[in-house]
């Protein structure tokens, strides 16, 4: 058996656990420079606000209903998920992290004594006692099913957030109620060309013939259809590969005119890239960094990109700005006003088989990094690093709404009265 956890609305609901005066106020967190609604609670989804779409046009209508906007707390949501999973992953053998808010168990075959239902319900219950986060709970045959149970008990009324598929009954119930769209592993197009065949739901994809399913798709369908009959196709490794590509991009709060703060902000996202690389023991081969103005405005639109080649794979943060640095006089041009920059390594190497060169110079420190990221793990992101950043980042992302990191930041630690 297999179950699948998965966080309500985990950003809004992330945003509720440290200040309960929000519990029952409708709660709505932002993307990136407070563009777009990326998360709603139960109660801002009552009011008609449609998730993904510009903030500023429904500004009127969640003031109007009192909704408490939030601009995206990466540090508070990240800590609360690491702790979730913790929690979560007390109550199987194997666990598989799927997202931040979400995470597949696998059971094997243990029976539960006191029953499925009432081990999905003792983990919704565990979590919400523990961290105040409140969860689904799905349990199904195989991964697919499971997957199909946590969307059925967000739906149930009788008993919302727990729902099992292992009566054949049950799961034929389940999924002749959800469309074909809804199928873990079926998006748009593969669904419009279902819907041509005159499958409609997940109970007909079920019915549909493996072979079929093969020759019409590929294999990942015809798994699908078999992992809604019940028989479980999927597996995941236990280690989870290595990232080929590491990007770190990002809009301006506003309008970037000067090279100086442009230059900072390349800095630090190459300092990113960096840390991102060396965390998976790797280093990049080819390096790309960009720069552009505002894409739909009306003129004065720009864009470039510049590559460059080490002779050597890097992951040293020095090495990396050094060469992004050198970079800017293509980049920048005056009077430009740039509204977005970034960096990416996109041919990544193992550091175990990088050959070295015997006519290089080698001045790599790689015990320098290695302190680096131990003081910036112990004590928080951003404690050290690079110069070249700047220490007073005007061009950082706008956050207007933004809460305190209540458990990552010792400024932010919550404070009683009494």
């Amino acid at each position: 058996m297999f179950a699948l956890v998965d966080a309500n609305s985990f950003y809004a609901s992330a945003e509720k656990v440290f200040d309960p005066a929000l519990r029952r106020k409708p709660v709505v967190v932002l993307t990136n420079n407070d563009g777009c609604i990326c998360a709603l609670c139960d109660r801002a989804k009552a009011i008609g606000v449609k998730k993904f779409g510009p903030y500023h046009k429904a500004s009127q209508q969640l003031a109007r209903h009192g909704a408490v906007i939030r601009s995206s707390n990466y540090a508070l949501y990240d800590d609360l998920s690491a702790k979730m999973m913790q929690i979560i992953g007390r109550f199987a053998p194997h666990q598989h992290v799927y997202s931040i808010d979400e995470c597949f168990l696998d059971f094997g075959r243990w029976q539960p004594p006191q029953g499925w239902k009432a081990l999905a319900a003792t983990i919704k219950d565990t979590v919400y006692q523990e961290l105040r986060l409140p969860v689904s709970v799905g349990i199904g045959l195989t991964p697919t099913l499971a997957k199909a149970a946590s969307f059925a008990a967000k739906r149930r009324l009788s008993s919302p957030g727990v729902a099992v598929l292992a009566n054949p009954q049950v799961i034929d119930t389940v999924l002749t109620s959800m469309s074909v769209q809804d199928v873990w592993g079926i998006d748009k197009r593969i669904s419009a060309r279902l819907q041509t065949m005159q499958i409609y739901s997940a109970a007909e994809l079920a019915a549909l013939p493996v072979a079929e399913a093969r020759r019409a798709f590929n294999v990942e369908v015809a798994r699908t259809v078999q992992e809604l009959r019940g028989i479980p196709c999927l597996s995941w490794d236990a280690q989870r590969a290595d990232k080929r590509q590491i990007f770190s991009t990002r809009a301006f709060g506003r309008p970037v005119t000067e090279a100086a703060e442009l230059r900072q902000a390349l800095a630090w996202h190459g300092e990113q890239v960096a840390e991102k690389l060396r965390c998976q023991h790797s280093a990049v081969k080819t390096l790309t960094c960009f720069a552009h103005a505002n894409p739909f405005a009306c003129k004065g639109h720009y864009d470039a990109t510049r590559l460059h080649t080490f002779t050597l794979p890097a992951s040293d943060s020095r090495e990396i700005v050094r060469a992004i640095t050198a970079q800017l006089p293509a980049l920048y041009r005056q009077g430009i006003k740039f509204h977005k920059c970034g960096v990416g390594a996109i041919d990544i190497v193992s550091t175990k088989t990088v050959q070295p060169d015997l006519f290089s110079q080698l001045d790599k420190r790689p015990d320098v990094m290695a302190c680096m990221d131990a003081i910036n793990a112990r004590y928080g992101a951003d404690t050290l690093g690079l110069a070249a950043k700047g220490n007073q980042r005007q061009w950082s992302m706008k956050r207007q709404f933004l809460s305190p990191q209540f458990t990552t930041n010792w400024k932010h630690i919550p404070k009683i009265l009494c």
